[in-house]
């Protein structure tokens, strides 16, 4: 029960998941129609015009569903997770992978989706590769998009530093290209999992293991010797050469478009596919692709900030910052320098934020109203705001210092003085309002 038709049939049962049997393409209309159901619903296409494959899209584009993958509350995701990675434990491996009923050699066979009118091309935005350490000789898991160049090679993106690029780099210096194994269409929980940037030498396929209650089975593939979940829908495997590069450029989770880059290419070995397979696409920029990414890094500054300040209660990456440049921190003050401490540290926790607001613990993070209400009787800027100037941003901030990667940073203060009286900061409540229902007025 761990890969993503389970998945899909749970999300069924809550009525969030639609079902379009019209046929469909692959160029802008997909994309079209999952921008339009942006976070509302997880969408099966099954006619595709370019593709015998079925695909989907939106899976967890909500935190309700996320919640789903993860197997918990939407109140304890952040709990959930960090559980998770705290008692990760290694999935069995087993002989065969359903994945292996069927194989090919032609990635056109897959429905890759053209997103956005200026992109280099169609990408595939869910592929997850499986690579080995190099100095520890445990396998890595993250997301990198790829645009495909002919039928057996895809250009990959890369940032540099990140642990890919690390085995990449180092099997350059022996003059070896990289071997790695490719998944497309797991169980989300491997996607959440795949996200989560884990210490160097860590497999966080470990991770999803866990949050699958230890059920996950790998399957090990013949050229690349890596074993990858065995009820993933499609996996590749082959390598990225090192000696050739591609251009590219793609839109990224703000939903701009990124400057054009030469970017490694990979070449293919096998294809292996399930029996009516099902294509994952996540719509760069949209709910999905922002959730993916932003929540396990919500995760992490959870742990941290709470681990070190017991008077913090929660710690939501905004929407409007497209869930990776904006926080906010729920506490509980006790002392007039506690909001700017956490500032400090969850600037220090996350690098890419660019704002980070901290409020009391009767303003609800997620309500982007309450906390500009908070910033408007609470805040005042010549005391309570932090800047920060040329340090090291998000890369993908279009306003910031591209070349040096340096950007400014605010912090602030929302938190009401403790030297003022506490009912001139006091919401007004109305008794028993709760329990007036509308209809039997009207």
């Amino acid at each position: 029960m761990t890969d993503l038709r389970n998945y899909l049939s749970l999300v069924k049962k809550t009525g969030e998941l639609k079902t379009i049997k019209k046929l469909v393409s692959t160029k802008y209309e997909i994309a079209g129609i999952t921008a339009k159901l942006d976070g509302s619903h997880a969408i099966l296409f099954e006619n595709i015009k370019e593709s015998n494959f079925s695909l989907v899209s939106n899976l967890v584009g909500t935190r309700k569903r996320f919640a789903l993958a993860v197997k918990s509350s939407e109140a304890k995701i952040h709990e959930n997770v960090i559980k998770s990675i705290k008692n990760a434990k290694k999935p069995k491996v087993i002989s065969s992978g359903k994945f292996m009923e069927n194989k090919s050699k032609d990635l056109s066979i897959l429905p890759i989706v053209t997103h956005f009118e200026k992109e280099s091309g169609p990408f595939i935005t869910s592929s997850i590769v499986y690579v080995k350490n190099p100095e520890t000789e445990k396998q890595n898991l993250s997301f990198h998009r790829m645009m495909p160049i002919d039928k057996t090679h895809f250009s990959i993106r890369m940032v540099e530093g990140r642990h890919l690029h690390r085995c990449f780099m180092n099997a350059k210096e022996h003059d070896e290209d990289l071997k790695i194994a490719i998944t497309v269409g797991v169980h989300p929980a491997i996607s959440i999992a795949s996200a989560y940037q884990a210490e160097w030498g860590k497999d966080e396929i470990d991770i999803a293991n866990s949050l699958l209650g230890e059920k996950l089975t790998l399957s090990k593939l013949p050229f690349s010797d890596l074993n990858v979940p065995s009820g993933a829908e499609i996996v590749m495997e082959g390598k990225i050469l090192r000696d050739k590069t591609h251009p590219e450029w793609m839109v990224e989770m703000l939903q701009t478009y990124d400057h054009h880059r030469s970017q490694p290419v990979f070449e293919l070995e096998n294809l292996f596919f399930r029996n009516n397979p099902i294509y994952h696409d996540v719509l760069s920029g949209f709910s999905e692709h922002r959730l993916l990414m932003g929540m396990p890094i919500e995760s992490k500054l959870n742990r941290d900030l709470k681990k070190e300040f017991s008077q913090t209660k929660q710690i939501s990456m905004t929407n409007g910052g497209c869930n990776w440049l904006h926080a906010v921190v729920q506490i509980k003050k006790r002392t007039e320098s506690d909001a700017k401490k956490i500032i400090k540290k969850t600037f220090e926790s996350h690098r890419s934020l660019k704002q980070v607001t901290v409020v009391d613990e009767d303003i609800d993070p997620n309500n982007a109203e309450a906390v500009e209400y908070a910033m408007a009787t609470r805040f005042q800027a010549d005391t309570d705001l932090i800047i920060l100037k040329k340090v090291r941003g998000s890369s993908l901030d279009p306003s910031s210092d591209q070349k040096k990667l340096q950007t400014a940073k605010m912090g602030i203060d929302a938190t009401r003085p403790l030297s003022k009286r506490l009912e001139g900061f006091e919401l007004a409540k109305i008794p028993k309002i709760n329990k007036i229902k509308l209809e039997k007025y009207f």
